[in-house]
């Protein structure tokens, strides 16, 4: 049986540590200002959201879709201005993210390519 994403990152520990860290460098970093001007002031529900949603999408437990439903992205993604300045800072603070907690090389690559499909379908401008 083939392991998990979910399970190469560490679970929901691992998921969590990496989002913290993406939503932490979000707020940190002045290169990541234009996605984090399109997030509201409190991060905590779009942590809980995102930690959610990798949950599931990487192999895990279906959190966002046992509280929300189907994810629909690009309809939740609508209201907010994304075009591709948005889109590479979202990409390069979840790869510095990546970086920084050290996940494996090979599953950052695997999930780099994967974040990318996403990211890119977000684009509404």
């Amino acid at each position: 049986m083939a392991v998990t994403h979910f399970e190469r990152l560490g679970g929901e520990a691992g998921v969590r540590h990496l989002v913290d860290r993406f939503y932490d460098l979000m707020d940190l970093e002045e290169a990541y200002q234009g996605i984090r001007a399109i997030h509201p002031r409190d991060l905590s529900g779009s942590r809980d959201k995102l930690f959610w949603f990798l949950c599931g999408w990487t192999g895990g437990p279906q959190h966002f879709v046992e509280r929300f439903g189907h994810p629909m992205l690009r309809r939740r993604h609508m209201p907010f201005s994304i075009g591709e300045g948005e889109r590479d800072q979202w990409m390069n603070c979840m790869r510095q993210a990546m970086q920084e907690e050290e996940i494996e090389p090979e599953l950052q690559k695997e999930l780099e390519a994967a974040f990318w499909k996403v990211a890119d379908f977000m684009r509404n401008r």
